[in-house]
């Protein structure tokens, strides 16, 4: 088994665990959500932790590869549930801006018209400024996928940096054209 798969998981207090018929189900504060398991693989639920239990791992290496990942889904649906996620994304140039408009968001980036996002279930779109806005949710891979269609809304471009960028993004710019 993975090093990764074989660290257990911790149930933190407000958040139930339900494992039946080969489906994990997590309900926290934020929300609820369901992983189906692996074949091969098997959990164990004790004193407020879980445990991955691969049967036949050192047969298959798939089983004992997967191990870890699973292991490390379970730890992002009850960190989700419990804690949530976000990503704080910003935005350069100058007129480019966000307004919030009820769950909705509007987005001035340079084109002719204004760009309207509306976010999935279970997200929510939070303005801090007109050039910083912060995306949250419990799901870790919904969350990531919604920051990356909104960052390809307006992608950095490398001659200015304008563009919608994540806080600690680092652009490296290229050099425009010499004179003669």
């Amino acid at each position: 088994m993975s090093r990764v798969g074989k660290k257990p998981v911790l149930i933190p207090s407000g958040v139930t665990v339900d494992y039946k018929g080969r489906t994990l189900t997590v309900k926290g504060p934020l929300g609820e959500e369901e992983l189906p398991m692996v074949e091969g693989i098997d959990l164990e639920i004790k004193d407020n932790v879980i445990t991955i239990n691969a049967e036949k791992m050192k047969e298959d290496k798939k089983i004992a590869a997967a191990s870890g990942l699973i292991r490390s889904l379970v730890s992002n649906i009850v960190d989700g549930v419990s804690k949530g996620f976000e990503k704080n994304l910003e935005i350069v140039g100058v007129g480019y801006r966000v307004t919030q408009q009820k769950n909705e968001v509007q987005f001035q980036l340079g084109y002719s018209h204004p760009i309207v996002f509306t976010p999935p279930a279970g997200i929510t779109i939070e303005v801090l400024e007109p050039t910083k806005f912060k995306i949250k949710g419990y799901n870790k891979h919904q969350v990531g996928q919604v920051a990356a269609n909104i960052r390809m809304l307006r992608p950095p471009e490398p001659y200015k940096g304008k563009g919608i960028r994540y806080k600690d993004e680092q652009v490296r710019k290229k050099a425009g054209k010499t004179g003669k």
